[in-house]
């Protein structure tokens, strides 16, 4: 699967390390050392993927990402970053990254990360939009998910989300009621990741309850089952049911 990429990192060693890799694959690789220089290489391209440093001059990689989402880029996004805690990790996926791996890493391990992350940038193409696609809007009440046009919509009013937030949503709208552990939506976020917490998951529901729910402190929509996960609910039906 060869793919345009994009390296942004002011490590000039670190930076040839990958860019060897992923040629080695396959991939054309353009390399940049600064924030900045990595959004107008993304603006002026039709990159597949920005492997991204998150300290740099003139710009850091959580800025990158933060004006990319902003801008509704879709290219997938995976941070290198040597910062190891975890609310450092925890803003770069909320701000919109896909994947991210702590430095030192294993150069096979980026490699594999990369092919997940382009496998799944792939499938998500096939989905392409049509007239047709009506049936395949994912509905639980007032709340709508298409998954072809990656659009999220509460009483008609449209959501925006994240690449992560959206998944973990339209996973739980394809099973209304479903009670789903924080084991399953982490794997539906990244895969298996020895890295990445059950609070990731929290985080991602946090931030969804705050653009879906009339009052996110007290979820109707969104629902907490203590000690096994969350599901998504129709709080019409609960009420019509009380």
């Amino acid at each position: 699967m060869c793919a345009n990429v994009i390296v942004a990192e002011d490590d000039p060693k670190q930076a040839e390390l990958v860019r060897r890799y992923l040629e080695r694959e396959g991939h054309a690789v353009t390399v940049v050392g600064d924030g900045l220089a990595a959004l107008d290489e993304v603006r002026q391209g039709k990159p597949d993927l920005l492997v991204l440093d998150v300290m740099m001059p003139r710009a850091d990689g959580l800025d990158v990402v933060r004006v990319l989402r902003a801008e509704h880029r879709e290219l997938a996004v995976l941070m290198l970053t040597a910062r190891t805690t975890e609310d450092d990790l925890l803003l770069g996926l909320d701000l919109g990254a896909d994947d991210y791996m702590t430095k030192p890493y294993s150069p096979r391990e980026l490699m594999a990360r990369v092919r997940t992350l382009l496998r799944r940038t792939k499938r998500s193409e096939k989905v392409a939009p049509s007239t047709d696609t009506v049936d395949e809007v994912l509905s639980v009440g007032a709340l709508k998910v298409d998954p072809a046009r990656h659009e999220i919509s509460v009483d008609g009013t449209p959501v925006e989300c994240t690449p992560g937030e959206f998944r973990i949503l339209a996973a739980m709208a394809a099973e209304p009621d479903r009670v789903f552990s924080r084991q399953r939506l982490l794997e539906e976020l990244h895969g298996f990741d020895r890295y990445i917490s059950d609070r990731t998951v929290d985080v991602h529901i946090m931030n969804l309850r705050k653009k879906i729910e009339p009052a996110p402190r007290k979820p109707a929509r969104l629902l907490t089952v203590f000690g096994v996960g969350y599901k998504l609910t129709d709080p019409s039906r609960s009420a019509s049911r009380a």
